[in-house]
């Protein structure tokens, strides 16, 4: 019974810091979109930094070669 008197405190200061913590989440806007990261994860070729082969390129031939 004298733990009750512990458990139940911590467990409020606990319950605090996450109801903190997520309205926290919610008004810097980390729910903002959900699926645009997952949408971006797939549409990964409009990056500059990949080298596009071009029409007249034959599919074996380099430039080293």
């Amino acid at each position: 019974m004298e733990m009750l008197y512990i458990l139940i405190p911590l467990g409020m200061i606990f319950l605090g810091l996450a109801l903190a913590a997520f309205l926290w989440t919610v008004r810097s806007g980390q729910y903002d979109d959900m699926e645009g990261p997952a949408h971006r994860i797939l549409m990964d070729d409009d990056d500059p930094r990949i080298p596009r082969r071009r029409r007249d390129d034959k599919p074996g031939s380099g430039e080293g070669e």
